[in-house]
């Protein structure tokens, strides 16, 4: 259905349905779709209808929900079965952001909390989860924009790199919501917007969230930033992040890296604004983070037209990595970290308040 966009949420459950912002057809059309079926919600992950690490935990979080939800009539063996297959085929849809395992786990960890019930309490205990990953969100992102905000001095102009906003969240975003937060203090922010190919989600998404908050948004090509912070219009980079390893590197999207080298070789802060269920303690280094390689079409054409000539191989990973040395500081919900990241990201898991609640 069309929708006009007064307050983004990406992610939604509604009447027993999941209800998920379709990212591919904006920036021209604003369309909220709706699921019954968890396949269908698979698949709006995998075609990245729903988008951005914090999203996609929460839409797989309502897919299981929706399993459960499907499967309360059945006896518990063969509902223990059907449980595993959902969270095998929304696993499987995505490899490289941690919180679409994060998600899944949880919310299945509350099935199993269940017990010897009915399987009908443990679709009762999937829905509340997964609701309360939803409101969770918004909260660790707010309080994430609060710490973050700090950074950020009056006048400052951000450079941003893909979408880590509202649409890559479940509302108010990491990345942006260190922008909106500082925009909120009365901070008077700019911010470039780099186009971010192969598909383009900081020109179509970042600057159109940012634009209809009326904050002060330029796009940039993506080869731009570095001449840009040459000449001194640049004051610092906030990036989000799919997975933080054990170590502090950064797995994001593509282009990332080259951000931060841009940066350190300026003199610039990199931040990087995440919650901490995207940290992967068990993740020694990004290095072991495995990479998705997408379809060759998302480099080779521009919203279904080709660009590129033909019979020419094409190599496309949705994501890279940034070792922990080009990372200024790491903001999440519970305080801005600091190098040693290893012993700062373990000590922050370890004594994490409750989601959204200050230390």
């Amino acid at each position: 259905m069309m929708a006009t966009p007064d307050e983004l949420r990406p992610v939604e459950w509604a009447d027993g349905a999941v209800r998920l912002i379709d990212q591919t057809r904006l920036p021209h059309a604003f369309v909220v779709k709706e699921y019954r079926d968890y396949r269908e919600v698979a698949e709006a992950i995998r075609t990245m209808e729903v988008r951005g690490a914090p999203a996609i935990g929460a839409a797989a979080a309502l897919g299981i929900a929706l399993a459960a939800l499907e499967g309360a009539d059945l006896a518990p063996e063969a509902f223990r079965a059907h449980m595993d297959e959902a969270a095998r085929v929304l696993a499987s849809t995505r490899p490289t952001a941690v919180n679409l395992f994060w998600g899944i786990n949880r919310t299945m960890a509350a099935v199993a909390a269940a017990g010897a019930g009915s399987p009908a309490e443990a679709a009762k205990r999937a829905v509340e989860e997964a609701c309360a990953i939803l409101e969770e969100d918004i909260a660790v992102n707010r309080a994430m924009g609060r710490h973050g905000a700090a950074l950020i001095r009056d006048g400052d102009t951000v450079l941003t790199h893909c979408n880590a906003g509202a649409l890559a969240t479940v509302g108010y975003g990491t990345a942006l919501g260190v922008i909106r937060a500082a925009v909120e203090q009365g901070k008077r922010i700019r911010v470039f917007a780099d186009e971010t190919r192969p598909r383009l989600q900081g020109m179509k998404l970042s600057a159109w969230e940012l634009a209809r908050e009326g904050i002060d948004v330029t796009i940039i090509s993506d080869n731009m930033a570095p001449a840009l912070m040459r000449r001194g219009l640049i004051q610092c980079a906030v990036v989000g992040a799919d997975r933080v390893a054990a170590n502090g590197d950064v797995v994001n999207k593509i282009g990332t890296y080259g951000v931060a080298l841009a940066c350190r070789a300026h003199g610039i802060p990199f931040y990087v604004a995440a919650p901490l269920s995207t940290v992967d303690l068990q993740m020694p280094s990004g290095d072991e983070v495995p990479i998705e390689e997408r379809a060759s079409e998302e480099v080779t054409h521009v919203d279904g037209v080709r660009i590129a000539p033909e019979g020419v191989p094409v190599l496309n990973p949705a994501f890279d990595v940034t070792p922990a040395e080009l990372v200024s500081a790491l903001i999440t919900e519970v305080g801005v970290l600091r190098a040693p990241y290893e012993a700062a990201l373990r000590e922050a898991v370890a004594g994490a308040a409750r989601p959204g609640e200050e230390r």
